[in-house]
């Protein structure tokens, strides 16, 4: 991703490059008007691809061969095969987690640790130490966010809120983290180096989830939540369906061990699947009997519930009500939605990369850098452009850096103000955006839409401000003789 290449066009002008993304800003305004939150289900989808048709007639009226544009659509699949990939196999580990009693197990331990008044804080706190251990927001999200998402849900918490929780937690932890693949690839474009980059991003990184933290002390103080008697209902329950043991916790913590030994996340997650798999058989028996819809335990029977629960939609039925749709999973086939939309938007952020758009957005921004503010403001802007054009966090790091690290050195500005930036505007903004690859995952794991938890994530908001604040009030701007103002 860092030798990315910025395609120029100097044919193209800024309002040109700019119409493909007013029209699809309207097509998606009024599709979600019209279809609410089921626009997800496939319409907006369609919109992506027009939204790309539009940026292809702006192409070919400024010279750009529609082979350019394939080409280019064809490399922004190629560089987000890993992460489809990736998409499928959380499909897979959220299915045997649940036949092999994983999750449940963390819900049924975590309602009788986790008090609801403290919930909100402690999952922003939990998710922040995974995240950093493993360095991937992503694995963090399909681990013990979805298990902290159940344990929400049954104490009477909107999901919406937890997912924010969760999200902030999971993205300050990945921001801090030297095995994080954002942290690295941020220094590498500006010019910096990784430690003396997170350290000076820790600066701005601490306020902001610090404000996160309290805004989520307060939201836990003043909601009315329902504890007591509901939880030992829902104990109960959990313990007639499944058999919840200790041992259950060795399949989620080896594959954090396997991602914080730099395993391939890929590997981890599979080794997750299969573990889960394995560990359905030897203590959920039973339910393994129920995905296959058979009478008993045989090694078919066995074979033919793993793979359900791997591949489609099971569901595990318990005597109340509130938890059988806790205990559902779409496994690979619950991804596809997700998958569709993510292909959708990397048509569109293709075709806006092949005509010169993206580099047009960001030059136009970069000429209105007047001043250090200024700067760092167009370097804001730019980074959300090219998340809410391109769809994926990567280029919004790897585009900006590359257009505006010659900026920042002509202004006397140390490489790590630009790496900070780009970290605070670019990594964390993507997944407020519901067609950027991030976005998209988190609504997909999580089971909770962008549009719901987007007022909750709040370290993901607060980031961009806070760096903007940090420049205006010129605090902690390093220049490049290694002096701070």
């Amino acid at each position: 991703m860092a030798d990315e290449k910025i395609i120029q066009n100097k044919e193209l002008n800024i309002w040109e490059a700019l119409i493909p993304v007013i029209v699809l800003m309207g097509m998606l305004a009024f599709n979600v008007y019209v279809f609410g939150d089921d626009a997800l289900s496939g319409s907006n989808q369609f919109i992506l691809l027009l939204g790309a048709a539009v940026a292809a007639i702006v192409g070919f009226m400024n010279k750009v061969s529609y082979k350019e544009m394939l080409d280019e659509v064809s490399n922004n699949f190629k560089s987000t095969t890993g992460a489809i990939l990736i998409l499928l196999m959380v499909g897979a580990l959220a299915g045997t987690w649940l036949a092999s009693g994983i999750i449940p197990a963390m819900i049924y331990y975590g309602l009788q640790i986790l008090n609801p008044t403290i919930f909100l804080p402690a999952t922003v706190i939990i998710c922040a130490i995974i995240s950093i251990a493993t360095g991937s927001s992503w694995t963090t999200s399909a681990t013990v966010g979805i298990a902290l998402i159940g344990i929400g849900k049954a104490i009477g918490l909107p999901l919406g809120m937890v997912a924010g929780a969760v999200i902030s937690g999971a993205y300050f932890g990945d921001k801090m983290s030297p095995l994080s693949d954002t942290t690295n690839l941020a220094p590498a474009m500006a010019g910096a180096e990784l430690f003396s980059h997170i350290r000076y991003m820790a600066f701005t990184t601490i306020p902001s989830i610090s404000i996160a933290l309290v805004v989520f002390i307060i939201l836990g103080l003043t909601r009315d939540v329902s504890g007591g008697t509901d939880t030992a209902a829902l104990l109960g329950s959990i313990d007639e369906a499944f058999n919840i043991n200790g041992w259950l916790f060795l399949v989620p913590v080896t594959v954090i061990l396997l991602i914080v030994r730099k395993t391939r996340p890929m590997i981890a997650l599979l080794a997750g699947t299969l573990l889960g798999g394995i560990f359905a058989v030897i203590f959920q028996p039973d339910v393994i009997v129920q995905m296959a819809g058979a009478d008993k335990l045989t090694f078919l029977s066995a074979y033919q519930g793993v793979m359900n629960s791997i591949t489609v939609d099971t569901s595990v039925a318990t005597s109340n009500e509130a938890l059988n749709d806790l205990f559902s999973s779409g496994g690979m086939s619950g991804m596809m939605g997700t998958i569709w939309l993510v292909m959708c938007a990397l048509v569109f952020g293709g075709v806006m990369d092949a005509i010169g758009a993206l580099a047009r957005i960001s030059s136009a921004l970069l000429n209105l850098a007047n001043s250090v503010f200024g700067l760092f403001a167009s370097t804001v802007a730019s980074c959300l452009a090219v998340n809410i054009t391109a769809s994926d966090q990567y280029l919004s790091i790897v585009v900006p850096g590359k257009m505006f690290a010659k900026a920042f050195e002509e202004k006397g500005l140390a490489p790590e103000n630009l790496s900070r930036t780009l970290e605070d505007s670019g990594t964390v903004t993507s997944v407020l955006i519901p067609w950027n690859t991030c976005g998209a995952y988190q609504a997909g794991v999580l089971g909770v839409s962008v549009f719901d938890y987007f007022a909750y994530a709040v370290f993901n908001y607060v980031s961009p401000f806070m760096t903007l604040l940090f420049a205006a009030l010129h605090i902690k701007i390093k220049s490049l003789n290694r002096t701070s103002a």
